[in-house]
């Protein structure tokens, strides 16, 4: 079997493969705890190597017309600007008892993502180079946003918590370091396809990130179990808003189902970093608990988006 049908065998079963890597990293996080010191070094690097096979994936010459394209950008900042914030603050409300959970929830749930998002939704057949050229535009409105919403959302507790360093350097070498050396491969080495390693690559990103994470949660006890339902929810609800932003935006399907990934998931490796520099072990912990519940969620909807927002059709809400 040569590598291209090897890649299309391992795309046909990514779902099942990915599934399987994330119960892999939650035995070994639970089994190993020790192993997750030696592995989160690892998670950056992974992410940063998917993330260069997705952008050798996308002819750069089209970034340019993606950020021309101005509805979508304006539908991308309405669902994560104005729509996601609305939900976070309704799914909250049942946190406010606990301020170390609630802060960790607003942290990650109002921080729209820049990294793997890209590739779900290229999986999904959704528009990942026009996220892709958005990057720089959603960085930004993090770090407008954040500041101002998170003490706000949670009574003031967080105020003056919040740093921009970890966003910044977050694009630098999660986005921009991967997106040059991919724009100088496509130059020297035009014929060069790796997207063969796409699925093995999230594979090893699953299985790393929630290895290196599950000791968190785990330490965490029982109270991190309030937090399941409100993330949960957020992926049902946040995706359903993309889709009903879309329709309103008429966008066509690639971009809807992109602006729909924007919506439902998150900056969780961005953030915590700053959830570990607060004095309450809570605060990452609730970070790492949306980490563990958006990747089994993005790996159902990989399957399910395209079913509810197919080629050839307006996008339309679901019933």
């Amino acid at each position: 079997m040569d590598i291209r049908r090897l890649g299309d065998t391992l795309e046909r079963r990514q779902v099942p493969l990915y599934l399987l890597a994330l119960a892999a990293g939650l035995a070994l996080g639970a089994l190993r705890p020790r192993t997750a010191s030696a592995v989160e070094p690892a998670v950056e690097p992974a992410i940063a190597a998917l993330l260069l096979v997705t952008f050798l994936g996308v002819p750069l010459t089209r970034l340019g017309a993606a950020l021309r394209d101005g509805r979508f950008l304006l539908a991308l900042l309405a669902i994560n600007v104005l729509a996601v914030p609305l939900i976070v603050w309704a799914l909250t409300r049942p946190l406010t008892g606990s301020p170390e959970l609630l802060i960790g929830a607003l942290l990650v749930l109002l921080a729209p993502c820049i990294d793997y998002v890209i590739v779900f939704t290229a999986l999904a057949g959704g528009a990942h180079e026009r996220l892709l050229a958005a990057t720089p535009l959603l960085m930004l409105a993090q770090l407008l946003a954040l500041p101002v919403l998170v003490p706000l959302l949670s009574g003031g507790t967080a105020a003056g918590l919040l740093e921009p360093a970890p966003f910044l350097r977050a694009l630098v070498l999660l986005v921009l370091l991967p997106l040059l050396v991919a724009a100088l491969l496509q130059r020297v080495a035009p014929r060069l396809d790796l997207s063969p390693a796409m699925v093995p690559l999230m594979m090893l990103v699953l299985l790393i990130v929630v290895a290196s994470q599950t000791p968190r949660v785990l330490g965490g006890g029982t109270a991190l179990l309030m937090l399941v339902p409100v993330y949960a929810g957020f992926l049902v609800l946040a995706t359903a808003a993309g889709i009903v932003v879309s329709r309103l935006a008429r966008l066509e399907p690639a971009p809807a189902r992109a602006l729909a990934f924007s919506g439902a998931t998150r900056n969780s490796l961005v953030v915590l970093p700053l959830a570990l520099a607060m004095p309450s072990p809570l605060v990452p912990a609730a970070v790492v608990t949306q980490t563990l519940v958006e990747l089994v969620g993005m790996v159902v909807l990989v399957r399910v988006l395209p079913r509810m927002v197919r080629a050839g059709r307006r996008p339309s809400a679901p019933r």
